[in-house]
């Protein structure tokens, strides 16, 4: 996945790591003055922009006929200010790219545009794209969510280091757990420090730009013993009392399956 601005001090390393490849690139690629492509010469069809219904995030993504390294930068102005890096499981050039925008506002219109740098050695750029997030639906919040923080115990594997399974508990969707490749075999174990009265658990999947890690369905098993489940992938509704929780992938699209953040709400 992309990581958004507004995020903790590794991902802001890697936004300026980023800024300065595209800068030298220009500079390498044409001494300052190589002109930018238009980003739809390797676009393969239109970026689609997908937000969620509680209209604080979006998922973009878009596939290139070439590999690529890209960002996206976005905003409420035609001016943007913000800044999404392609980070889909590695540091190189690729062809399907996904990115995740949070820190978004319901109801609210959006601009963003296309850029990025193709293994062809071009700067590309695309026009300025809209979208609109959709009104907050009218739910009350659960509880609190005591998975914020939590200890993590054990976990299937991770991709690296920076898929950590600790970022599926920092309350940032723009942070991620991803597995390596564990499929519906994946889990992790979290331990909330105390016994919680709870009344709903979330799990924020996390996907790939060609469809796959995308976990469909998921158990909980609390303190070792009873499994509830399986909940579609998202919000739901469960009452139990528990401390040690297991999230396991019950069903998805296979591969690095994981999870932007796992959730348990406690009774208020």
């Amino acid at each position: 996945m992309w990581d958004t601005a507004g995020m903790a001090a590794p991902t802001h390393r890697r936004l300026m790591i980023l800024a300065a490849v595209l800068a030298v690139t220009a500079a390498a690629c044409g001494g300052g003055e190589q002109s930018i492509a238009d980003f739809s010469e390797i676009a393969v069809g239109d970026p689609v922009m997908t937000a969620d219904a509680s209209g604080i995030s979006a998922v973009l993504t878009v596939s290139t006929s070439l590999d690529a390294v890209c960002a996206v930068a976005y905003g409420e102005t035609e001016a943007l200010g913000g800044l999404a890096t392609d980070q889909d499981m590695g540091a190189g050039g690729h062809s399907d790219h996904s990115a995740r925008l949070t820190g978004l506002s319901p109801d609210t219109r959006y601009f963003y545009r296309l850029q990025g740098v193709g293994a062809d050695g071009r700067l590309y750029q695309s026009a300025l794209f809209e979208f609109r997030t959709p009104i907050a639906p009218d739910v009350a919040t659960p509880g609190q969510n005591v998975a914020i923080g939590a200890t993590v115990l054990e976990f299937s594997s991770e991709f690296s280091s920076a898929f950590a399974a600790a970022n599926a508990v920092d309350g940032d969707l723009a942070t991620e757990w991803s597995s390596a490749g564990d499929g519906d075999d994946a889990y992790v174990v979290i331990d909330l420090g105390r016994t919680a009265d709870v009344v709903a658990v979330g799990f924020q999947t996390r996907s790939m730009g060609d469809g796959s890690a995308t976990t469909t369905t998921f158990t909980v098993t609390v303190d070792g013993g009873e499994t509830f489940g399986p909940f579609a992938a998202g919000l739901a509704e469960v009452e139990f009392s528990g401390r040690v929780i297991r999230f396991d992938v019950d069903s998805s699209t296979g591969g690095n399956t994981g999870a932007a953040e796992l959730e348990v709400y406690e009774r208020p």
